[in-house]
């Protein structure tokens, strides 16, 4: 069964007037949850809607909101905005181990707009992930080990990058958020754990006790190849 993001319904007006509250609050906003059906929209892509200062001033908040969730990645649409624009980042400490496992190096801040991906290779790679947007959960996504992304700077730039291990994973899930798809769609369901469960039980580089466990595939998945592919389940 297939399912694609329906368009959001936001006029250019509206988004901007959504942006302009969000900058005069004097605290930082509160990320929207699942439910919210701006989450399951398909984002606008930026064609100007915003003046360049509302721009800068935007993704400035949102870096503010990912540093405080604490989280790697925030799309506007986490904020309610259904307009194509993600900002991505990962500097956290982790062990060794599982930095290796996981193929998990320092990504570097950077704002992106319009963005796609498609997958390079077969390589697959399965790991617990969470969402800034389904608080306290996680599950086990199968996704391409490395993708190629093309995407629109804040300045009017094109860019085409390739991405691999746990950089790829972050870009392909904030990527997904403005095509109105979350992780739990493309998730190992019998793998969804409470961040609690998860710390006490599944905390370990790789899912195989997960899977072995709770009973789900560890090894290869279908995934998904390309962000441009409608959502199935």
């Amino acid at each position: 069964m297939t399912h694609a993001s329906p368009p959001t319904t936001y006029s250019p007006a509206r988004i901007r007037e959504t942006v302009q509250e969000l900058l005069a609050l004097e605290a930082l906003p509160p990320i929207v949850q699942a439910g919210h059906p701006v989450l399951r929209q398909y984002a606008a892509p930026f064609e100007g809607q915003l003046e360049p200062d509302e721009l800068r001033r935007l993704i400035v908040l949102m870096r503010k909101v990912m540093h405080a969730a604490p989280g790697v990645g925030l799309a506007a649409p986490q904020l309610g905005i259904p307009l194509q624009l993600a900002v991505l980042e990962d500097q956290f400490e982790i062990d060794e181990a599982t930095a290796a496992a996981r193929g998990r190096t320092p990504l570097e801040f950077f704002a992106m707009l319009n963005p796609s991906y498609s997958r390079l290779g077969d390589g697959t790679a399965a790991f617990f992930e969470g969402c800034l947007s389904l608080s306290g959960l996680q599950a086990v996504v199968h996704r391409p080990e490395s993708v190629r992304l093309e995407y629109v700077t804040p300045d009017g730039g094109q860019v085409t990058k390739d991405f691999s291990g746990w950089q790829a994973r972050i870009v392909q899930h904030e990527t997904d958020h403005l095509h109105g798809r979350l992780y739990i769609d493309r998730a190992e369901l019998r793998s969804l754990s409470t961040n609690s469960e998860y710390a006490a039980r599944w905390a370990e580089p790789g899912i195989a006790a997960a899977s072995r466990e709770l009973g789900f595939p560890a090894g290869s998945h279908a995934g998904s190849p390309s962000s441009r592919d409608a959502e199935t389940d």
